[in-house]
């Protein structure tokens, strides 16, 4: 997602998709590594973020050696 006036930057994968990436800004997270403090659960609760992205995000952070709350 590119940056502009409006959007703060983060360093969230593309493949997540516009929609999710609002929840999460929305929801007050900004940075991948804010998520391990966050269940699959709670994300998708998100409105906008769903199964896809989850998956994304989730393969984000295993790259990273991290994971989802309760994972």
């Amino acid at each position: 997602m590119t940056s502009d006036s409006t959007t703060p930057p983060d360093d969230f994968p593309h493949g997540i998709g516009n929609p999710a990436c609002r929840a999460l800004h929305a929801a007050g997270y900004t940075a991948l590594d804010q998520l391990p403090a966050v269940s699959e659960a709670e994300l998708k609760r998100l409105h906008g973020v769903g199964p896809k992205a989850v998956g994304v995000l989730r393969a984000a952070l295993e790259a990273k050696g991290l994971s989802f709350a309760g994972a």
